[in-house]
């Protein structure tokens, strides 16, 4: 039996990435620094051949932004081309090279899974550990990137055997409990919270289109005078004009984009939120994201009301550690919209806390 080199443990599991993906926050910075550095580089040669002024400073700026858009794509295919991941009986560790980071399975807290858009069988597992509030707040977690079948291989951690219907996003997630597992619970939660991420984004998103409806004011109409008065060749035209033209739509994107963020996802999200609590685990099911709970881990239930709804916060315990999330404890900061073990906005918090509390 195949025998880890750091720990001198069995290895139960190994694997690396099966599909590598480009994250969604560098797939956006590509394409903002890839617009930006476009801009640039078409008032550079608009500017040089019409002034006949250096335009050097401009011409590196457009450089930069191509190398930042490079970057930001490649890189993380090359970085997670190349991680390993290892389950062994008492810890799972994740390397790159010499470079090694492990987690204890007992001082796992909760697992989140991220199902790919794109593959229903593949995704991230999130390992977390609570951790304390206060001074001692920080995070905690490991992440395993484009694994295949992310709940099969949490069950292989959890040193459950994994049921056939693990290993599919698409299946629902009261048909992929274990094996002697029944549901006790279940709810939907009933509004979507305003929090402070939120309002920020919904905010941002409106000053950003009424700057995009001025700005589209203001620059047709000096545009269409200079060409009328053919003071530029029209290859200069052309070239000042599709400079404009991408400067005001990657103002509007990033205004649609807010505007989806703080109003539209939240309402979807909702829809396509569920809360189970079974015999043994507590699930959480948003969208694309999943949340596995021992129950075991719990050590307080909290019930804060809030209108004529409920949030019912999860205290988990761990060692030397006793906590909500890698956020802290009682919910923390409810900056970010992070999947968290909290029932939120559910009417019959009486019922679930008396099954959590049994």
């Amino acid at each position: 039996m195949a025998r880890d080199s750091l720990f001198s443990e069995r290895i139960v599991w190994q694997g690396r990435c099966r599909a590598i993906s480009v994250p969604f926050a560098q797939k956006t910075m590509a394409a903002v620094a890839s617009v930006v550095g476009a801009v640039t580089l078409c008032y550079a040669v608009v500017i040089a051949k019409a002034l006949d002024v250096p335009v050097g400073g401009m011409v590196l700026f457009a450089g930069w932004c191509g190398t930042i858009a490079l970057g930001a794509w490649r890189l993380p295919l090359w970085w997670r081309s190349q991680l390993e991941y290892v389950v062994t009986d008492r810890h799972v560790i994740w390397r790159r090279g010499r470079i090694r980071r492990s987690i204890d399975i007992k001082q796992i807290s909760y697992a989140l899974v991220r199902w790919s858009t794109h593959d229903a069988s593949t995704g991230d597992l999130v390992l977390i550990r609570a951790v304390p509030t206060g001074a001692l707040r920080r995070t905690l977690s490991l992440t395993l990137h484009d694994v295949e079948a992310p709940d099969r291989l949490w069950a292989i951690i959890r040193g459950v055997e994994p049921g056939a219907p693990l290993g599919s996003g698409d299946r629902p997630l009261a048909q992929r409990l274990d094996v002697g597992e029944r549901v006790l619970w279940s709810a939907a939660p009933l509004a979507s919270t305003w929090t402070t991420k939120r309002s920020a984004t919904a905010a941002c998103g409106a000053a950003l289109a009424i700057l995009f409806e001025r700005s589209l004011a203001s620059s047709v109409p000096s545009l269409a005078r200079l060409i009328r008065m053919h003071a530029l060749s029209p290859a200069l035209d052309v070239l000042l004009v599709g400079g404009v033209a991408l400067g005001m739509l990657l103002l509007l994107a990033i205004s649609a984009g807010a505007g989806y963020a703080s109003l539209v996802r939240p309402s979807r999200l909702k829809r396509r939120t569920r809360y189970f609590v079974t015999n043994a685990r507590v699930l959480i099911r948003r969208g694309n994201e999943e949340l596995a709970l021992d129950r075991s881990r719990i050590a307080y239930v909290i019930d804060a009301p809030s209108r004529k709804l409920h949030d019912v916060f999860l205290v988990l315990d761990g060692p030397q550690a006793r906590a909500l999330a890698p956020s802290g404890a009682f919910g923390g900061d409810r900056a970010d919209d992070a999947l968290r073990p909290v029932f939120s906005a559910i009417d019959d918090a009486d019922t679930v806390g008396r099954i959590l509390r049994a």
